[in-house]
């Protein structure tokens, strides 16, 4: 059998309504310390074939080999985050695969019929697919370069020291 995918599930994101009560029951259960953007306008996007440029907060934390993120959007922008939570939910939404050549897993995902819902070229190029209801949500494959594999770094050094207590969110360091 081949899979569009290879290799281990990287990050679990969750859309929430409210990033401050998110940060407070993930610290509450021993994951941090969390890495933070304030308002962030996701430029040059695509949700469902149009244009898009919604306004998100984003957390950022790691649990052993696992990247968590918590993604709030802070505006009414049409996004695959606004529907989720316009559709009544909350909570997780997807699992991500990182990869080192992203044009040629997304047109492979393409390929398997797979239904790219969102997309955006940043300083990470994303897709989000909708493929098996039953396992996921949503997919998310994003472009492992070398400032997706800095963020990384960053959360698993400060995770591995942190003490559980001591300056639980952070801002996430620009550049």
């Amino acid at each position: 059998m081949h899979t569009v995918l290879e290799g281990p599930i990287r990050q679990v994101g969750f859309v929430v309504r409210d990033l401050q009560a998110a940060l407070k029951s993930w610290c509450s259960l021993g994951v941090g310390p969390w890495y933070t953007t304030g308002d962030h306008q996701l430029r040059d996007c695509w949700y469902r074939g149009d244009h898009c440029e919604p306004t998100i907060s984003v957390a950022f934390a790691s649990s052993g080999p696992m990247q968590i993120e918590l993604i709030q959007p802070v505006d009414d922008t049409p996004s695959i985050y606004r529907e989720f939570l316009d559709a009544g939910h909350e909570g997780y939404q997807q699992l991500a695969w990182w990869v080192r050549d992203f044009d040629a897993v997304t047109q492979a995902a393409n390929a398997a019929g797979w239904s790219q819902v969102f997309r955006g070229d940043g300083v990470v190029s994303f897709a989000y697919y909708e493929t098996d209801p039953i396992v996921t949500t949503i997919v998310e494959v994003a472009e492992l370069n070398d400032a997706a594999q800095g963020l990384a770094d960053l959360l698993d050094a400060a995770a591995a020291d942190w003490d559980g207590v001591t300056d639980p969110v952070r801002p996430l360091p620009r550049g």
